[in-house]
């Protein structure tokens, strides 16, 4: 039996944070579990990966989507090469931002959400972005993926030797 007085930990009212309320609720519509975790942020796994949203409430409202990454030992260990395959990734992809640790990679997505902004489109649409650039990241960080003159890659995208962290 379970102590009488110890309360169950339930995330606040939506109406307390209301795009936090909206993320919430569209994970579960998925199917998703999510959580908040320490600082406030919403948890979820999607196809094993860890992520994280943000939601930024005042005068102006942010969704921010992230995850971060250990970066494996096939991934050459020159950080000023790491940084370049972040900035190249950054300027690929515009609502896209990567950037170094101390040997974690973060991807992080954000939205200006507006009233009316459909949650439950928007948020799944990001989350298949920041997978998709940790995975061009990587190739471009390993060299998989060769810049032509106009920034187009070649090869076949795959998180390699990124762990979760």
């Amino acid at each position: 039996m379970t102590d009488p007085t110890s309360l169950p930990n339930f995330p606040p009212p939506a109406d307390e944070h209301p795009l936090r309320g909206q993320v919430l609720s569209a994970l579960h519509d998925d199917g998703l579990m999510a959580d908040l975790d320490a600082d406030g942020d919403v948890a979820y796994k999607v196809q094993g990966q860890q992520l994280f949203v943000r939601c930024i409430e005042g005068d102006v409202t942010i969704m921010r989507v992230f995850g971060q990454w250990q970066i494996g030992e096939d991934v050459p260990a020159d950080e000023l090469a790491q940084l370049r395959a972040c900035n190249e990734l950054s300027l690929r992809m515009s609502v896209v931002k990567a950037g170094l640790a101390g040997g974690t990679l973060v991807v992080t997505a954000e939205h200006v959400m507006l009233p009316g902004t459909d949650v439950k489109v928007l948020l799944p649409m990001t989350t298949s972005v920041v997978l998709a650039a940790v995975q061009t990241w990587h190739q471009i960080a390993t060299g998989q993926v060769q810049l032509d003159e106009e920034g187009d890659g070649q090869g076949d995208l795959g998180q390699g030797g990124l762990q979760q962290s």
